[in-house]
């Protein structure tokens, strides 16, 4: 029955199509079934809940947008994430796969790997290579856009993310499948030294946080990631190849984000008007340099421990 109803959506337009379309989905566990990107929710949800990343907003609603408007994409999105514990790119990861699928981060075709749990053992690492390249190429091949974040890439076994070249390249097909419609996230706190001291720089001269422009730090950051030996990317061919759509920098938070990062989550509990409970929070962080205490060094990972504290 699937194979017909696959038939007949082929030569299918119009209300007949989305008839089919939803009969076709509701016996089939296709990926396209519950592929259905809402890049203006998207959009929304990083510009209303992610706090002081202006440069992540803008790169992560505009690449995204312009690849899912691309219905043949020359290669897949493939955007590194860096920055500092607690500025977001977790989050934004999480966005990324609740916006993408209807089932959101509980789909099946949303992939995450953690280093310390999927690759714990450095002497493995030729093993780990030839099961991450199986378990790629089997997951783009039941779904073309298929979505894999990597988190905590600092941690990563040296030299086994470059298994992923072949899928990431602009190749039309690599082993048999075409896979130039996927989605590679990578997230690592590597290369935070340089953005810090950007945005420090920019603080003493007077400058206001959004004249930061991504100019500003491309560059810097991909030569610092490239040659970190804990970045997870340290001379891999990855980046040798220009194969990262872009990198992503996330500034560090002053004490003014961690203080909206309190306030959004004691509204989620219903109770916005603590403002007591929010300075408290904002006053017990710890920040950094010595001189000037701008940055939290935990940014706002800490905050839902801390408000249970104070309230």
């Amino acid at each position: 029955m699937l194979a017909v109803l696959s038939v007949l959506l082929l030569f299918s337009s119009g209300p007949v199509c989305c008839v089919l379309q939803n009969l076709y989905c509701a016996f089939s566990d296709s990926c396209d079934c519950d592929f259905k990107p809402r890049v203006r929710d998207l959009e929304w949800d990083l510009y209303k809940n992610v706090f002081g990343q202006h440069l992540a907003q803008d790169i992560v609603s505009e690449e995204v947008a312009r690849f899912l408007l691309n219905k043949s994409p020359d290669q897949p999105l493939v955007l590194s994430f860096h920055g500092s514990t607690g500025t977001g790119k977790t989050l934004v990861s999480t966005m990324l796969g609740n916006h993408l699928y209807g089932s959101a981060m509980s789909s099946p075709f949303v992939h995450q790997f953690v280093p310390t749990l999927h690759f714990p053992s450095a002497e493995r690492v030729n093993q780990y290579r030839e099961e991450l390249k199986s378990w790629v190429k089997g997951n783009l091949t039941g779904c073309a856009r298929s979505v894999f974040i990597f988190d905590e890439m600092e941690k990563m076994p040296p030299g086994l993310i470059d298994v992923l070249e072949p899928f990431l390249g602009p190749s039309h097909v690599v082993f048999r499948t075409n896979y130039r419609k996927a989605i590679y996230i990578f997230i690592s706190t590597a290369g935070q030294e340089v953005i810090t001291q950007v945005v420090l720089e920019n603080r003493q001269a007077g400058q206001e946080r959004d004249e930061i422009k991504l100019s500003h730090l491309q560059e810097a950051l991909a030569h610092e990631v490239y040659n970190n030996k804990t970045s997870g990317l340290f001379q891999s061919s990855i980046i040798q190849q220009k194969l990262i759509t872009r990198f992503v920098p996330f500034l560090p938070l002053t004490r003014t984000h961690v203080e909206r990062c309190v306030h959004s989550q004691l509204c989620q509990r219903g109770i916005c008007n603590r403002s007591d409970v929010v300075e408290a929070v904002g006053g017990d962080m710890i920040y950094t340099p010595t001189e000037g205490r701008y940055f939290s060094t935990t940014g706002c990972k800490t905050v839902s421990a801390k408000i249970s504290v104070f309230l």
